[in-house]
């Protein structure tokens, strides 16, 4: 075991953020953290690193080697590459803070063991130095690893452009799993291209280094994770595997606990009514009124599942245009004078959903605006006149932050039409106070969400997205998903998410080496599906004392048979253990 919580709750004045939060992280574990943006995973995160205090509850830590990667745009601008490797030796660091911490008690004075102090602090100097001759090697191995120039070390971050950050990421990564013993990850892949993200997936597999990591990217987590910890209304609850088999888990259970609540529900009411009926004739019926009394009293409660708020997104596309809608035949586009794509051929057809991918700085966004019109192109590029173009930026340029939710709204669908904004604004979860306060004081999943309303109000038959999966959580995501599928028009979106390129698209171009290839099928059928996490798992046995049927595998058990169940099995006959039909052997 190298880290413990236990039971842990957290406020912040009146606001209960956790109540009541468990995990154990062991040696080898991959944990993923899920839950909706709001549930408390970053500050889970901060009460796991020490960085906050948990109000009750208990922490346990048995390793000083703790990582902590943060996102990619916060990489200090002000720091060099070398200052910002560095600090990734988490083993450095706790040497450090150590040193500090005496430091500062020989400052304060008082009643202390000055010689003790003195003593450790020339042990944990020489111990610094030792580690600071290893360090320069180090670093200069990852830099070769990710193909970063080795006299770039003492460049600042600001003055690198978007793929030499991305390998600065890749280096830190390598230095983290490297070094640490256990590393909390917070959106890793957020803002890195898939090249980037399929690397750092390669890096942490190939470690013995323990991680936690909260993160909206599925494919990465399908990929990584061995167990899930999902945070929901203040409580964690831990599945077994990948966060495909966690959905499945967690379906089950809902359901299962919504089969619980309603048999509660249906004795509770049949005894009330007896009861009711009784009452009125208390003389005759006084003895069997107490016993219905105290047998309504006796049964058990059970909570119904709590229903989830779900953003509502229903797509309608405008007239419909004819079967081709836009065509390419050897187009090339240029970008100050210099040939970005060249040789760019497409036939993008009514229905068609395709996804664009590519490192970053291959030209992603250069097609899109030749798409848009927004940049002129050589060879031919027809565009059907009949097509009503709606655009999603990333950076949502279209929004005026100095505007309300329900101005920018009013824009769109008509200056007279409050109540159709307000409502429109309340099904992407943006009420009250976000509906009338400036956009500029939104969060930026929230801008997200304004930005895909306001598209999704207008008048159109052709979608052109440019990361509309980006500060958006894992819910959002899925909803989202739903409505492009089942959108009439065209839909052609820049994402670097893998789930939401197999889920859905069925065309993809991949962007690379001046080239902007299309194929058919989805993001798996063009690279290949990632091979599904293995787990070993220990069963344990059970008998059946009772005839059941197991509604997940449909499966029929008899009295005496002997069921050998694993963890990841157990939400399947967690019905049957609860009613006492199997017990453990």
């Amino acid at each position: 075991m190298l880290i413990k919580a236990q039971s842990v709750s957290k406020s912040f004045g009146p606001m209960k953020v956790l109540t009541d939060v468990s995990l154990q992280i062991n040696e080898g574990d991959r944990i993923g953290l899920v839950g909706a943006n709001g549930a408390g995973k970053s500050t889970f995160l901060k009460i796991l690193l020490g960085e906050e205090k948990e109000d009750t509850g208990e922490i346990v830590r048995r390793t000083e080697k703790i990582g902590y990667m943060q996102q990619f745009t916060d990489l200090p601008e002000d720091k060099t590459v070398r200052e910002v490797l560095e600090e990734s030796f988490s083993y450095v660091e706790n040497l450090k803070r150590r040193m500090q911490e005496i430091d500062d008690i020989m400052t304060a004075g008082g009643d202390i063991d000055w010689n003790a102090l003195a003593e450790e602090s020339a042990e944990l100097q020489s111990k610094m130095d030792q580690f600071n001759g290893q360090i320069g090697d180090r670093l200069l191995e990852v830099l070769r690893e990710v193909n970063f120039p080795e006299d770039g070390l003492d460049r600042a971050i600001g003055t690198l452009s978007g793929g030499e950050k991305s390998k600065v990421v890749m280096a830190r990564t390598a230095v983290e799993v490297g070094d640490c013993d256990v590393i909390f990850m917070d959106e890793p892949t957020s803002h890195l291209d898939i090249g980037t993200i399929e690397w750092m997936e390669r890096s942490i597999l190939a470690s013995k280094c323990a991680v936690v990591i909260v993160s909206h990217d599925r494919y990465f987590l399908d990929r990584i994770a061995l167990k899930v910890l999902e945070i929901e209304n203040g409580k964690s609850t831990e599945y077994r595997g990948n966060y495909s088999q966690y959905v499945e888990k967690k379906n089950i259970a809902v359901e299962r606990q919504m089969k619980e609540y309603e048999r509660y529900a249906s004795a509770k009411k049949k005894q009330d009514d007896l009861i009711e009926a009784m009452f009125h004739d208390s003389r005759r019926y006084m003895a069997t009124y107490k016993t219905r009394k105290m047998m309504a009293s006796k049964i058990e409660e059970k909570e119904r599942p709590e229903e989830q708020k779900e953003i509502s997104m229903k797509l309608t596309a405008a007239q419909k245009s004819g079967k081709n809608v836009i065509i390419a035949e050897d187009m090339s586009i240029e970008r100050g004078g210099k040939t970005i794509l060249s040789g760019v051929n497409l036939d993008i057809q009514k229905g068609d959903k395709i996804g664009i991918f590519g490192v970053n700085g291959a030209g992603k966004s250069t097609l899109v605006k030749a798409l848009l019109g927004e940049l002129p192109v050589k060879g031919n590029l027809w565009v059907a006149p009949g097509a009503k173009i709606g655009y999603y930026s990333q950076e949502h340029e279209g929004l005026d932050l100095g505007l309300t939710a329900e101005e920018q709204l009013l824009i769109t669908i008509g200056p007279d039409k409050k109540a159709e904004a307000r409502n429109r604004l309340a099904q992407f979860l943006i009420t009250g106070e976000n509906a009338t306060n400036k956009m500029s004081s939104l969060s930026g999943g929230q801008r997200a969400r304004v930005a895909l309303c306001v598209m999704m109000c207008g008048d159109t038959n052709l979608l052109i997205l440019d990361e509309p999966t980006n500060y958006v959580d894992i819910p959002s995501k899925h909803m989202m998903e739903q409505a492009l599928s089942e959108y009439d028009g065209v839909v052609i979106t820049v994402t670097h998410d893998r789930f939401f390129l197999d889920n859905v698209c069925n065309k993809v171009i991949e962007v690379a080496n001046g080239k902007a290839i299309c194929h058919n099928g989805n993001y798996s059928d063009v690279k290949g599906a990632p091979e599904p996490v293995k787990m070993a798992e220990k069963g344990q046995m059970y008998r059946v004392v009772e005839p059941f049927t197991n509604w997940t595998t449909r499966k029929k058990y008899a009295k005496g048979d002997r069921i050998s169940i694993t963890p990841s099995e157990m939400p399947g006959f967690q019905d049957a253990l609860d009613k006492g039909k199997i017990r453990k052997s």
